[in-house]
């Protein structure tokens, strides 16, 4: 028999660490290779760790809502004959490495076992997870308040799910006391706790999910940061409508690809970003960060409904072809629930397709610490006055509403109305003739 280490694997380079959420396996359980034996999350995504082994799972080092390093040992699994020095690695997952004999192996894991019980802290000498950290940047809570919180995880760590607690009852714990006489307390609106709602015997309750919740809280706290304003402009995208139809199919045959009408999108808005700079940026504090790299969010819809946020990284290097791979990936791995955290890192400007639910226009809101966000809606064959040097005449149009929200703090209208003005232009610009 041997033992074999499932590890923690590598997630990108923004990623150094994670939280365990659930144990899909316990102990004693037989595990095929390629199975996932637990679940992780970031900040960002949800992702599994799968086995490469077959064997049996005979020990677990860390317990839900602990957090754990890129490299640990996370769990060991008993296999049949000789340790596996070569096994072949799974699908985003770094090899694991072996030791050579059991001594070795349980030196390992009594390594383990001490790096848990004295986790990296923080400078006041209590660890918290970034996860946690980000929402009490996000809230305003300062390091002496969130020292306060009491942990429910190991060793009294503070999870998400305390945190979400404190957040909520945070206004009432600046309430008055109970002995003072009743008075009416004036609470900011987006401070305020809502109302206990009353239900009854007909009515279901349903607990958010985990993503859920995490999408309600940056929602709330990115429409508390930034002062959204919208504009709205209409495209005419009838020879984008044509073209696409004339060369779909020949494309697809070539490419093995589908050519949606996002890559097309996507690399108008690229553009734009390059003329207009300063759509590229972010706050912090009283300081703008200009971006460099343009890295575009496309917002994407998952089965159970939430959205995720991928990114295409330096979305202005790819020509077409390389935009509609770059799409077409990212959109069919989120349905997958196969996304890596740092396929949602680094993003400096978002775009949203509204119109694939049927909405013509939407308001969305900023993806947080980004100052734009760009929502596509639905395309539609509507009449249309059309000039010509004969004169004007009603003809039938494929068009659309690009509605950009923007944060008023650093873009004004001028240059919220310009970028997103520009973006039609380039797409009532194309070239029906255009080759890919």
């Amino acid at each position: 028999m041997a033992r074999f280490e499932v590890k923690l694997p590598k997630m990108g380079e923004s990623v150094a660490e994670a939280t365990l959420t659930s144990w899909l396996k316990e102990v004693g359980d037989t595990i095929e290779a390629d199975e996932a034996v637990l679940e992780i999350a970031t900040d960002k995504v949800d992702s599994e760790v799968p086995s490469e082994v077959d064997g049996v799972l005979v020990e677990k080092l860390f317990e839900i809502d602990d957090v754990v390093q890129v490299g640990q040992t996370i769990a060991i699994i008993e296999t049949e004959g000789d340790a596996v020095a070569d096994a072949a690695p799974a699908a985003a997952v770094e090899t694991p490495t072996v030791a050579p004999a059991v001594a070795a192996v349980e030196k390992t894991v009594t390594a383990a076992k001490d790096s848990v019980a004295t986790p990296v802290v923080s400078s006041e000498d209590r660890f918290y997870s970034p996860l946690v950290k980000n929402m009490a940047k996000e809230e305003g809570i300062s390091q002496a308040e969130l020292d306060g919180i009491a942990g429910t995880g190991k060793d009294g760590r503070v999870t998400k799910n305390d945190m979400l607690a404190y957040i909520e009852s945070r206004g009432t714990q600046k309430q008055a006391p109970a002995t003072v006489a009743p008075q009416k307390t004036v609470v900011p609106a987006a401070k305020a706790t809502a109302s206990p709602v009353s239900v009854n015997g007909e009515d279901e309750i349903i607990e958010m999910s985990r993503m859920g919740k995490l999408i309600a809280h940056h929602m709330v706290a990115s429409v508390q940061t930034s002062a959204h304003v919208q504009s709205f402009i209409e495209a005419d995208v009838t020879n984008i409508w044509n073209w696409r139809k004339k060369v779909k199919d020949s494309f697809e045959k070539r490419e093995g690809e589908k050519l949606t009408f996002t890559p097309i999108f996507m690399e108008a808005v690229a553009k734009a970003i390059r003329d207009f700079p300063m759509i590229n940026i972010s706050v912090d504090g009283d300081r703008i960060i200009k971006r460099k790299n343009i890295n575009l969010g496309m917002a994407a819809a998952l089965p159970d409904g939430n959205l995720i946020v991928p990114v295409i990284k330096n979305a202005d290097q790819l020509n077409l072809v390389g935009m509609t791979k770059a799409v077409n990936d990212l959109a069919s791995r989120s349905r997958g629930g196969k996304l890596k955290p740092d396929d949602t890192q680094g993003g400096t400007y978002t775009v949203t397709n509204v119109g694939t639910f049927g909405s013509i226009m939407g308001t969305p809101i900023i993806n947080q610490p980004q100052v734009a966000i760009l929502a596509l809606g639905a395309i539609r064959k509507v009449p249309a006055v059309i000039e010509t040097p004969d004169g004007d005449f009603i003809g039938i149009r494929m068009k659309m509403f690009l509605s950009h929200s923007y944060d008023h703090r650093v873009v004004n209208g001028a240059l919220g109305g310009q970028f997103v003005k520009r973006v039609a232009e380039y797409l009532e610009a194309w070239d029906v003739n255009t080759e890919i």
